[in-house]
C-alpha cells in the first residue's frame, strides 16, 4: 500500500461549509471526525508521496475516495429533473471533515476535481453499462461512485493495491467490488463513448480552454519567496549552492537542479516543478526561510512595499493566505529596517473567517517572525475614517474573492490562498457561470468603492487572479468614475482625487514578459507562470491654479482688495512726509521742483555764462522772469564771491528754486532760457558730513558796449535793501525780494 508524505513544516488548512447531515452510510464513516476534533490514526509523516495512475500508482487510500465523495457532493452540477439522469442524493452542502495531512487535501480535491470534469461522460458510461439501474446502492453513495469510477478507468480498469486493515472503509471497499463486478461492461462502454464522440482520449472531451490549463499546469515552475525576517536572500542562495543547487539567469534555462531570479521580484527564486521534494532536504522551507508560493500572490506585497512612504501601515482585505500577509510583513518590515523602532503596522480584515480560521492564521504569521500584524474583524464597509486604528494607514492591498479565470492549477491555487471552493464547478467547466460572475462583481466593486473614501490612504492597489476585463478594467474604471462623481456632489475634491498610476514592475528585455497594458499590469497566463491583473489608484497631487496677471487684479479688484491697499500706502506715505518735513534742520533751505511738462521741453542747459537753448517757445516768458529774479539777488549769494566768468557749477545739484509765475514779463531781444532742471543726484561713496547749501544759478551777461564797462558791478544796479545777505534761516528767497523785482530796463 502506498502511504500519503506529511510535509513537515506546512501549515494545516482546513474546509467549512454548511452543517447538514450526510447520507447514512458516508456520515457513519468511523475515520472522519469533525472539524473541530482531528481523526486518529492519520498518514505517517514518512510516508511517500501520493502519485496519479500515470506516474505507476494504482489506486488511493480509502480515505482520500471517501473525502473527494464529499467536495463532489458538494460541488457537482446539478441537473433539472428532466434532465438528470443520475441522482447524486439530497446532501448537498456538507461539512468537510479536517484532514490532518494537507498532501492528503490537495490529492482529494484533485481528484474530486477531475471527476467534476468528466461528470457527464461517467454518467453516460453508469447509464449505458446498466450500473446504475442494476446496482442496488442508495442516491447518497453515487458520489462515491462516480469518483472511483473515474479513478478506475483512469488506471485501465486495473485493482488498486492491497491497504491495510487499519486503512479499510467498508463503504469504499463495497463500492470498489461493484465496479470490478461490472469491469467490462464499463470497459466496453467507455469505448463506445469515445467512438461515438470520435475520442482519441477522454481528455479530448474537454473544452478548449480546459485542456490548455491542463497542459500547463504539468509544466509550472515553483516559485518561493525569501523570508527576510528569517534570513536573507543572500544566505539562501548559499545554503542552495552548498546543498548542489546552480544558478541560471532566466527561467528558460531552468533543468535539472537549478534556481533563478524572478524578472519581477528579487526576492523570488524560480525552480523546476520536480524539485519540490528535494528542497525540503535543504531545511529551508521547515524553517520558513523559504516559502513556496504563486507569483501572482507577490506581486500585490511588492507593490504596497514600492509605495509604502516612510510612516504609514498597510491595510490588506479580501481572498489571501497567511502567506500573502507574511509576505507583506516582512517586506515593509524590511523597508524600514535601520529607520526606526517603530515599525508599519499589517491590519488585515478578516471578518470572512471564523474563529478557527482567525486563529490559524496568527499562529502561521507568528512563526514566520512576523511581529506586526493586527486583525481586524469588524466587516470592512463598517470601517470609516474615524476608526483610531485607521489613522496611520497609507497604502490598502485588495485581492478580492475573484474567478481565478487565469490559474492553469487553481486546485492548489484554491487552497494554499483560502479561495472559494464553490468556484470548483465553474473551472472544472471551463467557463465562469454569468450569475457567478456578477455576484463576484457586485462585491468588488463594493470594496474597491469603500476603499477610495478614505482621505488619509494615499494607494490602493488592486489585485485579482481573473482574465475577465468585467472583474479588472471595468471595475477599476467604474470605481475612478464614481469617486470621481462623488467628490463633484460632496464638494470634497481634494478626498477623492485618485488616479492610475504606471506599474511598479519593469518588465526586462531578455525575459518572457506579461502584455502590458498602460497603466494596467497584466500577466497573461503561460507554462511559466499563472496569470494576473495589478492596478495601482494614487492620490493626485492637490492642483496648482494658474491665473493670469489680469485675472488676479480683476478678482481682487472685484472683491475690493485693491482699494483697501491703496488707502492703507496713501495714509502711510502721507505720515512718511509729515514726519520727514517735521524733522528737516531749519538752516537746510526748501525747494520745490519744477513740473515735468517744463523740464521735458528742455534740449540742453548751459551753467554760468554760457547760452541756454530751448525748443518750447511758451516757456519764454518765464525763463525771462527767472533771469532778473536771479540776477538780482547774485550780488548777496553766499554760495560765490567770485566773478560770474568763473563760476564752476557744482556735481550734485539738489535744491531748486522754487520760482513763481507771477513775475513780471520783461522784453529783451535776447533768446530765451529754458527752465531750471534737476540734475541726477550722485550717490557719494561716503556719506556727506554736511548740509547741502542752496545753489544760485547766474544768468549771461548782457552786452551793452555804449553803456556798460566790460566787467560791470552788479551791486549798483541793486538797492541797498536787496543788497543784504540772505539768511539762512530764511528758507530761500525773501518774499518782499521776489514782489519788488523789477527789470532791468
Amino acid at each position: 500500500m502506498v502511504r500519503n508524505k506529511h510535509i513537515g513544516g506546512r501549515l494545516n488548512r482546513s474546509s467549512t461549509g454548511k452543517n447538514q447531515k450526510a447520507g447514512s452510510q458516508i456520515s457513519s464513516s468511523k475515520d472522519l471526525t469533525p472539524p473541530d476534533k482531528p481523526a486518529e490514526g492519520d498518514i505517517p509523516a514518512n510516508s511517500p508521496k501520493l502519485q496519479t495512475t500515470s506516474q505507476g500508482q494504482l489506486g488511493f487510500p480509502d480515505r482520500v475516495y471517501l473525502l473527494a465523495s464529499f467536495i463532489f457532493q458538494n460541488h457537482h452540477l446539478e441537473k433539472p429533473p428532466a434532465q438528470r439522469l443520475v441522482s447524486y442524493g439530497k446532501g448537498r452542502g456538507l461539512s468537510l471533515p479536517r484532514v490532518k495531512d494537507e498532501e492528503m487535501q490537495r490529492t482529494a480535491y484533485e481528484l474530486a476535481f477531475n471527476t467534476l470534469k468528466y461528470q457527464e461522460l461517467l454518467e453516460d458510461i453508469m447509464i449505458d453499462s446498466c450500473f446504475y439501474l442494476t446496482q442496488p446502492m442508495p442516491d447518497d453513495q453515487m458520489c462515491l461512485v462516480a469518483i472511483m469510477l473515474y479513478d478506475f478507468q483512469d488506471r485501465k480498469f486495473l485493482p488498486r493495491e492491497r491497504q491495510r486493515d487499519s486503512e479499510i472503509e467498508q463503504e469504499v471497499r463495497d463500492v470498489e467490488k461493484y465496479l470490478l463486478r461490472f469491469k467490462t461492461k464499463l470497459a466496453a462502454s467507455l469505448a463506445r463513448c469515445r467512438i461515438k464522440h470520435d475520442l482519441l482520449s477522454i481528455e479530448c472531451i474537454l473544452p478548449e480552454s480546459l485542456k490548455t490549463k491542463q497542459e500547463r499546469s504539468s509544466s509550472l515552475p515553483l516559485y518561493a519567496w525569501v523570508n527576510t525576517l528569517e534570513s536573507s536572500l543572500d544566505e539562501v542562495q548559499s545554503v542552495l549552492k552548498s546543498a548542489g543547487f546552480s544558478q541560471v539567469k532566466s527561467i528558460g534555462q531552468l533543468e535539472g537542479e537549478t534556481f533563478c531570479q524572478d524578472p519581477h521580484c528579487g526576492d523570488i527564486l524560480v525552480f523546476p516543478a520536480q524539485l519540490k521534494a528535494q528542497l525540503y532536504t535543504t531545511k529551508l522551507l521547515s524553517n520558513h526561510k523559504l516559502i513556496i508560493q504563486d507569483k501572482s500572490c507577490s506581486l500585490g506585497p511588492q507593490a504596497v512595499c514600492s509605495l509604502l512612504p516612510e510612516e504609514g501601515d498597510v491595510l490588506m482585505l479580501g481572498c489571501f493566505s497567511a502567506l500573502t500577509v507574511s509576505h507583506t510583513a516582512s517586506l515593509v518590515a524590511e523597508k524600514r529596517k535601520g529607520v526606526g523602532s517603530n515599525r508599519p503596522t499589517v491590519y488585515v480584515c478578516v471578518s470572512d473567517r471564523t474563529d478557527a480560521q482567525r486563529e490559524e492564521l496568527q499562529q502561521a504569521v507568528t512563526a514566520m517572525g512576523c511581529r506586526n500584524v493586527k486583525l481586524i474583524q469588524e466587516v470592512f464597509q463598517s470601517l470609516n475614517n474615524d476608526d483610531k486604528r485607521l489613522q496611520k494607514v497609507r497604502v490598502i492591498l485588495l485581492t478580492p474573492k475573484c474567478s481565478v479565470s487565469a490559474v492553469s492549477n487553481p486546485v492548489d491555487f484554491i487552497l494554499q490562498e483560502n479561495g472559494d471552493t464553490e468556484l470548483l464547478q465553474d473551472l472544472s467547466q471551463g467557463s465562469i457561470a454569468p450569475s457567478r460572475l456578477q455576484a463576484l462583481v457586485a462585491q468588488q466593486r463594493k470594496d474597491i468603492d469603500h476603499a477610495l473614501k478614505f482621505p488619509r490612504v494615499l494607494s490602493v492597489v488592486y489585485s485579482t487572479c481573473s482574465s475577465y476585463q468585467e472583474e479588472n478594467e471595468e471595475v477599476v474604471s467604474r470605481a475612478l468614475e464614481h469617486a470621481k462623481a462623488r467628490s463633484e456632489q460632496e464638494g470634497e475634491p481634494k478626498q477623492a482625487n485618485f488616479r492610475l498610476s504606471p506599474s511598479p514592475f519593469s518588465i526586462p528585455d531578455d525575459a518572457a514578459g506579461p502584455e502590458e497594458t498602460e497603466p494596467f499590469f497584466m500577466l497573461e497566463p503561460s507554462e511559466q507562470s499563472n496569470g494576473c491583473f495589478l492596478a495601482v489608484l494614487s492620490k493626485e497631487p492637490e492642483p496648482v491654479v494658474k491665473e493670469a496677471p489680469q485675472d488676479v487684479i480683476v478678482r481682487a479688484n472685484a472683491k475690493g482688495i485693491l482699494e483697501r491697499i491703496g488707502t492703507k500706502k496713501e495714509h502711510h506715505g502721507h505720515t512718511n512726509r509729515m514726519k520727514k518735513t517735521s524733522h528737516v534742520p531749519n538752516s537746510q533751505p526748501q525747494f520745490s521742483a519744477v513740473k515735468n511738462q517744463e523740464t521735458k521741453g528742455s534740449n540742453s542747459t548751459s551753467l554760468c555764462g554760457q547760452e541756454f537753448t530751448n525748443r518750447r517757445p511758451s516757456l519764454q516768458g518765464k525763463a525771462k522772469a527767472m533771469r532778473v529774479q536771479v540776477s538780482k539777488n547774485t550780488g548777496s549769494s553766499s554760495f560765490s564771491s567770485t566773478k560770474p566768468g568763473n563760476i564752476t557749477p557744482k556735481r550734485s545739484l539738489s535744491p531748486i528754486l522754487d520760482i513763481p509765475t507771477s513775475s513780471p514779463r520783461t522784453h529783451s531781444a535776447t533768446p530765451p532760457a529754458p527752465p531750471l532742471l534737476r540734475p541726477q543726484r550722485s550717490v557719494p561713496a561716503d556719506p556727506p558730513q554736511e548740509p547741502l547749501k542752496p545753489v544760485v544759478l547766474v544768468l549771461p551777461t548782457i552786452h551793452f558796449p555804449s553803456f556798460f564797462p566790460a566787467h560791470p558791478n552788479y551791486n549798483k544796479w541793486r538797492d541797498p535793501a536787496q543788497s543784504a545777505p540772505l539768511s539762512r534761516s530764511s528758507g530761500g528767497l525773501s518774499k518782499d525780494a521776489m514782489v519788488k523785482s523789477r527789470p532791468l530796463f
